[in-house]
């Protein structure tokens, strides 16, 4: 059985939509850091989205861990025109797409985006992927804040306005067990 080990990436202190746009994490909390990598898995293997925020949260918390190559299937959702614009501009652009995207979460996308169902479509087929090539491994995946919260609906059976409730801290840890359709742990900041 493979143990999912989420880890969101260090802050970026971004003001706007950050969705593909490559921009550095905050990895200054050496202290965050290193309890972080204490708790995780020895004999875990370590994968990454391929955005900067993720690559170098991971080697940050890699330790002895064997590193798997960085995947671009497991990047944050594409936030198309919206990346890097304020959500109150993204409001005033288009009402009622922006209000649909979060209320409603599912087929709604923003222009040159991805809609919810497209991300978390893309993520699975990556879960998939990984747990096929790794079969009962533990894995620690450093991604983003929407990649988490698709694995968080597939296992415990969410709608995407429902899971959305749920918060993910940078730094934080999601530890989830696919096959049992369980959470150990939802944002654990060790």
């Amino acid at each position: 059985m493979t143990t999912w080990h989420w880890v969101r990436h260090g802050p970026t202190h971004q003001k706007n939509f950050t969705g593909w746009r490559d921009v550095p994490a905050d990895l200054s909390d050496q202290g965050a850091i290193d309890r972080l990598c204490a708790h995780l898995p020895e004999g875990a293997l370590v994968i990454s989205s391929d955005l900067t925020r993720s690559v170098t949260t991971a080697d940050a918390i890699q330790g002895g861990r064997r590193r798997l190559r960085h995947d671009p299937a497991l990047r944050e959702f594409h936030f198309g025109t919206w990346d890097g614009v304020h959500f109150s501009t993204v409001a005033d652009w288009h009402p009622d797409l922006s209000r649909a995207y979060w209320e409603s979460p599912g087929d709604h996308s923003p222009p040159g985006g991805e809609s919810w169902n497209q991300s978390a479509a893309r993520v699975a087929m990556a879960v998939r992927r990984i747990e096929a090539a790794h079969p009962d491994a533990h894995i620690v995946a450093v991604a983003h804040f929407g990649v988490i919260l698709t694995q968080v609906q597939a296992v415990l059976g969410l709608s995407g306005y429902e899971v959305l409730g749920h918060k993910i801290d940078p730094l934080s840890v999601t530890t989830l067990h696919p096959a049992t359709g369980q959470a150990h742990t939802i944002n654990h900041c060790p």
